[in-house]
């Protein structure tokens, strides 16, 4: 039987992108859920090898019953240790779970476009990491306790971190591919103006330069969050 990965998503026509093609190239079936839109999540993990949660444009703080549902639901995968992923919202959603606060930067800095990122030592001992990233977010989360830093950041310290074994949290994107970005810079575009913001054009430029290592480090870091799971199985 063909393992399926649970990938929760936050609006209607959004989409796993290029993390999903690349789980889809190991033979995994992508079990596709919006919670927002009435979707219900597993009570267990018995039917899925992993899961994964995107992003989106609002905030764990927003009062919307279904992203409290979503940060409680974390405790599923988390309580039996098989490999869970979150992406941006995704990962401030296990931030809060863990009792990690998620606020705007105290000077209303933003990163929107390619930033770069540090591995720490226990980042480095997974894979190698890109120079630069490609960001989405006004928010930012503390390291819960805990957990490990894998990866930080300038304006947003906390840009990576693993909690036990399979559970990890990533502030940025690496699942956009070109369609995504022109769709984003165009639908987003009165963000661009926030501060820090990069310019549309500057995405595109950056994309040239950045994308190829980010790319490589989705696909050695998936191989990673597989293994791990193999190895909790």
């Amino acid at each position: 039987m063909t393992e399926k990965i649970l990938i929760i998503v936050h609006q209607e026509h959004s989409t796993p992108g290029r993390i999903g093609q690349v789980l889809e190239a190991r033979g995994f079936q992508l079990d596709i859920r919006r919670p927002r839109f009435g979707d219900p999540l597993p009570t267990c993990m018995s039917e899925h090898f992993g899961a994964v949660i995107f992003g989106g444009p609002m905030s764990v703080n927003d009062k919307e019953a279904f992203i409290r549902r979503e940060i409680d639901w974390i405790e599923v995968p988390l309580k039996h240790d098989r490999p869970f992923l979150g992406v941006c919202l995704g990962a401030q959603m296990m931030a809060k779970h863990l009792g990690s606060p998620v606020y705007k930067h105290k000077h209303g800095y933003v990163e929107i476009g390619y930033y770069p990122i540090r591995p720490t030592s226990c980042g480095a001992d997974i894979c190698a990491w890109p120079g630069h990233v490609y960001q989405w977010h006004n928010e930012g989360n503390d390291l819960p306790k805990g957990a490990k830093l894998l990866a930080e950041g300038d304006h947003f310290e906390c840009q990576a971190f693993q909690y036990g074994n399979a559970a990890f949290g990533v502030q940025f994107h690496a699942e956009v591919t070109l369609a995504m970005l022109h769709k984003w810079t165009v639908r987003g575009a009165p963000r661009l103006t926030m501060k820090g913001a990069q310019q549309r054009a500057d995405h595109f430029a950056g994309r040239a330069i950045h994308d190829p290592p980010v790319k490589a480090w989705l696909e050695n870091f998936i191989d990673h969050w597989v293994e791990v799971g193999r190895s909790n199985g």
